[in-house]
C-alpha cells in the first residue's frame, strides 16, 4: 500500500442496467488525477451500481463531485424503479479512512462535496454518519424513510429541511446522502426460494434494529440476533432468487462467518436455505481472515493469507452468484495490485 493518506468512496448510484450510463459514469471518475477506481459493481435487479475508488482525500472528493455531475447528465429518477431503497440519483456516498486519514478528515471532505453538490447541481443534500451536523439524522435508513417518492413531503417538513441546497425536491435527481463512516460491508446472502417474503422475514429476525411483533397482546420492538448489522430482503428475478441483503457496520462486532451461520439457522426455521453469497463492492482482508480462521479452525496455524481467503470464500460460498477474484475484491490487494495514479 502507498505510504501516502488514502481515503476510499463508495458511492452507489441508482442506475444498473445501461451499460453505457455506467461506463460513462466509470469515465467519470477515472478521469480526476490521483484516483484509482477499483471496482463498479452493477446490479439489474437493484438497479443500482456501486463505484469503489481511492486516492488522497482532496482527489478523491474531486471524483466525486465528477461522479455527481456526470450522474446528473444521465439518471433521472422519474425513471427509476428497483429493488434497493434510495432517494436519489447519487443515493449515497460515503469516504471511508483506509491508510493515515482519520474520520473527522473524511468528514470534512464529505462536507465539502455535499456543499459542492448542492451549489453546482442545485440539488438538496444530507449529511450522515460522522459528517452529520445533528445526531438525529446520522442514520442511513433514517435519511432514506420515505424514499424518492416520499421526499417532495418530507422536504416540506421544517424538521427535514437538507443540511445543504435547496428546500424543495431536484425532479431527475432527487437529493444526495453524502457521509463520512468506518469500513462497512454490503453483502447480499441468496436463498433457495424466489419468495421475497421469507428473505423479509429472515432479515427483521436477524438485524439489530430487530422486528415488531405481539406480545402479551401488547405490540413490542423485540431485538435481533446479530449486533451492529442492517438487513433487508428482498427479491432477484434475474437470479431466480430471494437474498438477505446485510450491511455489516463492524465486522469485528459481528464476523461474516458468524452473520452466515445466524442467517442460516433463520432460514432453516421458515423452511429455506442459504446458499451462497455475493459481496458488493470491496472487502477487508482481516474480514475474510477471520473467517477463514473459522473454516479451518486448528489448521488455520500458519496458514497463509492466501489459503485463509480460500477457506472464507468456500465456507461464505461467494461464488454462488459471480465469480469471487481475491485480487479484485480484497481491498488491500486490490490496491497493491493496482497502484493509485
Amino acid at each position: 500500500m502507498p505510504d501516502l493518506p488514502l481515503v476510499e468512496c463508495v458511492p452507489n448510484v441508482s442506475e444498473g442496467r445501461d451499460p453505457v450510463v455506467i461506463a460513462a459514469l466509470a469515465a467519470a471518475i477515472r478521469d480526476v488525477p490521483g484516483v484509482r477506481l477499483l471496482h463498479v459493481d452493477p446490479g439489474a435487479d437493484a438497479h443500482r451500481t456501486v463505484f469503489t475508488f481511492a486516492g488522497e482525500p482532496e482527489a478523491v472528493g474531486d471524483a466525486a463531485v465528477a461522479l455527481a455531475r456526470t450522474v446528473a447528465a444521465y439518471v433521472d429518477m422519474r425513471q427509476h424503479h428497483g429493488a434497493h431503497p434510495r432517494l436519489g440519483a447519487l443515493d449515497v456516498c460515503p469516504f471511508v479512512p483506509v491508510h493515515r486519514v482519520s474520520l473527522d478528515r473524511c468528514a470534512m471532505v464529505a462536507r465539502r462535496v455535499a456543499a459542492t453538490l448542492a451549489h453546482d447541481v442545485g440539488m438538496p443534500v444530507y449529511l450522515y454518519e460522522a459528517a452529520a451536523f445533528r445526531s438525529d439524522r446520522r442514520a442511513l435508513p433514517v435519511l432514506r424513510r420515505g424514499e424518492y417518492e416520499g421526499l417532495a413531503a418530507r422536504l416540506g417538513d421544517p424538521a427535514w429541511l437538507p443540511d445543504f441546497g435547496p428546500r424543495v425536491l431536484h425532479p431527475s435527481m432527487g437529493a444526495a446522502i453524502v457521509g463520512a463512516r468506518p469500513f462497512l460491508i454490503a453483502w447480499n446472502l441468496s436463498l433457495d426460494t424466489a419468495d421475497a417474503h421469507v428473505a423479509t422475514q429472515i432479515a427483521r429476525r436477524v438485524r439489530a434494529s430487530g422486528w415488531t411483533s405481539v406480545v402479551n397482546g401488547q405490540r413490542v420492538r423485540l431485538p435481533g440476533r446479530l449486533p451492529a448489522v442492517r438487513a433487508v430482503g428482498w427479491e432477484m428475478p434475474s437470479y431466480g432468487q430471494a437474498q438477505v441483503s446485510l450491511n455489516l457496520l463492524d465486522f469485528q462486532t459481528t464476523p461474516m462467518h458468524e452473520a452466515y451461520r445466524v442467517v442460516s439457522e433463520e432460514a432453516a426455521a421458515v423452511g429455506a436455505s442459504v446458499i451462497g453469497s455475493e459481496l458488493v463492492g470491496l472487502v477487508p482482508l482481516e474480514a475474510l481472515r477471520a473467517s477463514g480462521r473459522a473454516a479451518l479452525g486448528a489448521a488455520a496455524a500458519g496458514a497463509s493469507d492466501t489459503a485463509l481467503v480460500d477457506a472464507a470464500r468456500q465456507m461464505l460460498g461467494l461464488d454462488a452468484v459471480h465469480p469471487f477474484d481475491p485480487r479484485a475484491r480484497v481491498l488491500e490487494w486490490a490496491l497493491a495490485d493496482a497502484s493509485v495514479a
